[in-house]
């Protein structure tokens, strides 16, 4: 019996047709991005002044905690800079401090007449941060090495899109969805195309996010209405319009709908489109129907994952608000319905019926733009239901051997 020709070697690229297709798709894209960061760059009159974070005749000092508050008066012992021994009144019980503490304090002994001179602010954080970083840009670069480099820059390019152009325009009170749109979609063409290059493979997860984003501005444009979120829930939120008057706090939600959802839609895209190709390398016989449907089966397995991640994210950052609601003595629909729990429902909701919709779509566009089957070579196993696997001759199936992969090719390919 004739054994069946089957490669894992790379996969050629794309058609030149493809990949105009996907160019044309893209690059008016690209200019409409473009185009929309020109429009609403805030000009430097438009941008609020920076507040102060302190009054004038304070500042702030690095300080290390000699010894225990003095349990009468709250006083605890501090060394400062210059070596001189100080006073800082005790922040209280929910902040237990020991010697050897490094402390952010206030001095307000120029614009007040206490007994402490000093007042706690803060921790100092600087350095277990800084080594936290280190380790995680080392291990970035051990395990994915120029790929993980390129994603570490992708990573700062976003966070200067967010710093450079997002917040200024937010503050100047320029259109919130505008600016999440053209904010999502700049950070995309950066990160995707500076972490994984140019190729039909990239754009295709590419194309595949922008349309995921646009359908969750649109979901998280009517969530927003109908529940009626005002993005006035914390402290911070409601200060916010008496330093920037500018500022639409109800759009600064919506804005934050998009942007929450961009970084897993970015994962699910790009998983779905190497999926996809990983397959046909496995299966270069296999029609695009068959790709798309084994792909999918990763994507079903990808969504449930997907969607715990986002759920169980949202409860480790709330959990001390979820545990305050908790003591509350009230219904579970009430609880969820209130106010910030409200509105992080609504983004995690938003955020996965993007999640959702994208991957179908991705998987869709990688199948149409991967290249096409070679005909008579292997293409895999059929599912449950199917008809014999294609072979060089009509009804020939995989032959038993050390050449024969089946189906654990295919996951072999989803892993990899």
């Amino acid at each position: 019996m004739a054994a069946h020709a089957h490669s894992h070697g790379p996969v050629p690229a794309s058609p030149p047709r493809t990949r105009a297709v996907l160019a044309a798709t893209l690059v008016p894209a690209l200019l409409a991005t473009l185009i929309g960061l020109w429009a609403l760059w805030p000009s430097a009159d438009e941008v609020p002044d920076r507040v102060p974070v302190v009054a004038e005749g304070s500042k702030f000092v690095d300080v290390t905690i000699e010894g225990h508050a003095d349990p009468e008066t709250g006083s605890i012992p501090v060394r400062l800079p210059s070596g001189e021994l100080s006073s800082m009144q005790s922040p209280g019980p929910t902040i237990p401090l020991e010697p050897g503490d490094r402390i952010v304090a206030l001095s307000i002994e120029e614009i007040a007449q206490a007994v402490d001179p000093l007042v706690f602010m803060d921790f100092q954080r600087e350095v277990p941060l800084g080594w936290l970083a280190v380790a995680y840009g080392l291990v970035v670069l051990l395990v994915a090495r120029w790929r993980g480099l390129a994603a570490m820059v992708g990573l700062g390019v976003a966070f200067a899109v967010l710093l450079g152009f997002t917040m200024p325009a937010l503050l100047a009170g320029q259109p919130a969805m505008a600016v999440a749109l053209v904010t999502a979609s700049l950070v995309m063409f950066a990160t995707l195309y500076l972490a994984h290059g140019f190729s039909a493979r990239t754009s295709a997860a590419l194309l595949g996010t922008l349309l995921g984003l646009a359908l969750t501005a649109v979901v998280g444009g009517w969530a927003a209405g109908a529940a009626q979120l005002t993005g006035a829930t914390s402290e911070s939120a409601q200060y916010l319009p008496s330093a920037a008057p500018g500022a639409d706090l109800r759009g600064i939600a919506l804005c934050g709908l998009v942007l929450a959802g961009m970084g897993v839609l970015n994962d699910v895209t790009i998983t779905q489109a190497s999926a996809v190709w990983e397959l046909r390398a496995v299966a270069p016989g296999a029609t695009r129907g068959e790709l798309f449907a084994r792909a999918m089966r990763i994507g079903r397995d990808h969504i449930a994952s997907t969607v715990y991640t986002i759920a169980f994210a949202y409860v480790g950052a709330a959990l001390p608000l979820i545990m305050m609601v908790w003591l509350i003595d009230q219904s579970p629909v009430s609880a969820l319905s209130s106010g910030e729990i409200a509105e992080e429902v609504v983004r995690t909701l938003v955020g996965s019926i993007g999640l959702v919709l994208a991957i179908p779509i991705t998987t869709a566009i990688a199948a149409l733009a991967v290249p096409g089957p070679v005909a008579g070579a292997y293409a895999g196993e059929p599912g449950p239901g199917a008809g014999p696997a294609a072979g060089p001759e009509s009804g020939a199936g995989p032959q038993a051997g050390p050449d024969t992969d089946r189906d654990d090719d295919l996951a072999w390919a989803a892993a990899r």
